[in-house]
């Protein structure tokens, strides 16, 4: 179902971001995402001149390597597009964030390494969207961890329950995944 029809407007930005899961043959998960912003008009900027409409403002690619645990191994960044000409610099600074575990704490520990002057607004925003891509990967073996272990399956249930509508405790989805909680 789409939404309601919009007032009459005018389109001005466009921010378009794309993520892709991989496997890659050695077993560990790449995560990768490109964020590219844009506008409709022609508008001056300090460091390059005019920037013409539709071309890129920002453009920018992020690439996490996990492991089935969600640890990050490696991370890379490209600025190919910024706004000004020091922007590329925040770039080699998220490798930074190897050894970091998606999971509690991530969005602290993010910014402890690559917040504020050490990083780069728009790709530290991409991280929460990209740990959700990274979760979304690993699930299926993450799933099978979970059928061949109680405590793995008590350790997603445990994460899981009460993290959304779908996952309250009173859910239909929790009663058929985990059954009936027991009475605290």
């Amino acid at each position: 179902m789409p939404l309601s029809a919009p007032a009459e407007r005018e389109p001005l930005h466009r921010r378009a971001i794309t993520m892709h899961g991989y496997r890659r043959a050695d077993g560990l998960f790449d995560i990768e995402g490109h964020l590219e912003d844009t506008k409709t008009y022609l508008f001056g900027n300090l460091d390059r001149g005019t920037i013409q409409p539709g071309e890129a403002l920002h453009g920018m690619w992020l690439r996490l390597t996990v492991d089935d645990d969600l640890t990050i191994l490696a991370c890379e960044a490209v600025t190919d597009f910024s706004p000004y000409s020091i922007c590329p610099g925040a770039a080699p600074n998220f490798a930074a964030l190897a050894g970091v575990r998606i999971g509690p704490g991530f969005t602290r520990a993010v910014k402890e390494r690559v917040g504020g002057v050490h990083g780069c607004t728009h790709l530290r925003e991409m991280l929460a969207q990209m740990a959700t891509v990274a979760f979304q990967t690993v699930y299926p073996v993450r799933r099978k961890r979970e059928a061949d272990s109680p405590a793995a399956a008590e350790a997603a249930r445990n994460r899981m329950v009460g993290s959304c509508l779908a996952y309250a405790p009173d859910s239909p989805i929790v009663t058929e995944r985990w059954g009936k909680a027991e009475p605290g």
